[in-house]
């Protein structure tokens, strides 16, 4: 028997009217027409606006700002002059401040309102550079033959393909700066049209000639040797280190430099502990630089270490954390789902000279059953750090209660997850929400990290 076919709702074609009541967790503005909620990128609360609708579904719509009526006074000029296509960004044109307090507003009320807690303090928001930051990128690469050049950057805002830009005021200047030049010197290869993406991953410039950033290159067929000539004179012209991926991660090779001495590790600083942690350009690292250098050091003081302390800390990564506290604290132990980064924490541990860390690899995810045998958990701790992925630490949190800790400071790049954890520590295992705040990793986006800090009553 034949399906139906469902008939494609036909979109409004005029431009609507509408005034925006609040922004919703992606940076739009929202808006009600008829008892349906409309998300409507480019709008900010108290504006009225016209806008173009972009798909209708039966909970809800979506839209574009045509026209602003009535602007907020909150409204700025976008700096990038990609922004009205680029789906890279979602707040450049609400001011920096007003950012601040929508992103301090978001977590507040789903820690309210998710997890029933409230801070005792609210902290006054960590913030830093404002454009130029992102040190951590996949930038996607699309031949056009239509258009006769190559495209090189983030998805359009509306729809799945690449925004036509040449420069980005986000990414680091090294990178944004010079979207174009990739462009045109991947318009000279063979395998223009099968180059689909390319990571970028800045370290710090230690000022020793040692080159701090890492291009991967995906390409879906083999390289031709003029290929490869014209990435390595590339990286030799603007200082990158050129890596292949042909298949999978495991596949990454660096072709220049080809000295194992030479650009072989990336690197990032706290000059404030006397560390250096070392990084693959394929390792997670914290991407705004000036917000990990004060986010580090409010951590570490929350935890009130005096040097006696034995620290827990979970999604430990390359030791962001570990290191710093370690430098404070008797001794500290690091759990990280993935083997290749606890291995390199631990070779970081060992150049920087400290000896009081320990390390396991673990999935914190995992079931109860799975976490309760590992030998860690059968320790006690003074203090536990937690710097979990969106999905939060609910499955690790179920044996806090055994652990004994005293203080808890988690780092949550998600609010809503934040704040189920919370209301889980708050009101099952016996500790009180003594502080929280945001720290604007990530400028001129919706995106929420904050920082918490929670102590047994």
């Amino acid at each position: 028997m034949a399906r139906r076919r469902t008939r494609k709702q036909r979109l409004p074609q005029d431009p609507v009217e509408a005034t925006i009541e609040s922004l919703s967790p992606e940076g739009r503005g929202v808006a009600h027409i008829d008892d349906k909620a409309i998300f409507i990128s480019g709008a900010l609360p108290g504006e009225k606006v016209t806008f173009i609708y972009t798909s209708q579904r039966k909970s809800h719509a979506e839209g574009k700002v045509e026209e602003v009526l009535e602007a907020s006074p909150d409204r700025v000029e976008p700096k990038c002059e990609h922004y009205a296509i680029c789906g890279g960004c979602s707040l450049q044109h609400l001011s920096s401040d007003a950012q601040i307090k929508y992103k301090q507003q978001a977590m507040l009320d789903s820690l309210k309102h998710i997890g029933n807690v409230e801070p005792e303090e609210v902290f006054s928001a960590i913030t830093g550079d404002a454009w130029g930051y992102r040190r951590k990128a996949r930038l996607g690469v699309k031949y056009v033959f239509k258009k006769g050049k190559v495209l090189v950057g983030f998805r359009e805002r509306h729809g799945g393909f690449l925004a036509e830009m040449d420069s980005c005021e986000v990414l680091h200047e090294a990178v944004g700066k010079k979207l174009h030049l990739f462009q045109a010197m991947i318009y000279e290869m063979d395998s223009r049209d099968s180059t689909p993406q390319i990571e970028v991953a800045v370290g710090d410039d230690s000022g020793d000639d040692v080159m701090n950033i890492a291009l991967i290159v995906r390409h879906l067929k083999d390289l031709s040797e003029k290929d490869i000539a014209l990435w390595i004179a590339f990286g030799k012209e603007h200082d990158f280190q050129i890596y292949l991926q042909p298949k999978g991660p495991t596949t990454v090779h660096r072709i220049y430099p080809e000295s194992s001495e030479q650009g072989s590790t990336l690197h990032y600083e706290h000059p404030e502990f006397d560390t250096k942690v070392h990084f693959g350009p394929q390792d997670f690292f914290q991407v705004n630089t000036s917000i990990n250098r004060q986010m580090v050091p409010r951590a570490v003081e929350l935890l009130q270490l005096t040097g006696k302390e034995r620290v827990l800390d979970l999604f430990c990564g390359l030791g962001n954390f570990t290191l710093p506290i370690a430098r404070n604290a008797e001794h500290v132990t690091g759990v990280e789902g993935d083997l290749v980064m606890v291995n390199r924490a631990k070779q970081t541990a060992t150049a920087n000279g400290i000896e009081n860390t320990d390390y396991y690899a673990c999935n914190l995810m995992d079931t109860a059953s799975a976490l309760k045998v590992q030998p860690w958990l059968k320790k006690e701790y003074d203090c536990i750090l937690l710097d979990p992925p969106r999905s939060g630490a609910k499955e690790i949190i179920e044996h806090f209660k055994k652990l004994k800790a005293k203080r808890i400071v988690y780092v949550s790049c998600h609010p809503a997850t934040l704040a189920r954890d919370a209301g889980e520590l708050v009101h099952t295992h016996g500790y009180k929400l003594l502080g929280a705040g945001v720290m604007d990793m990530f400028p001129q986006t919706a995106h929420v990290e904050s920082i918490a800090i929670f102590e047994k009553r």
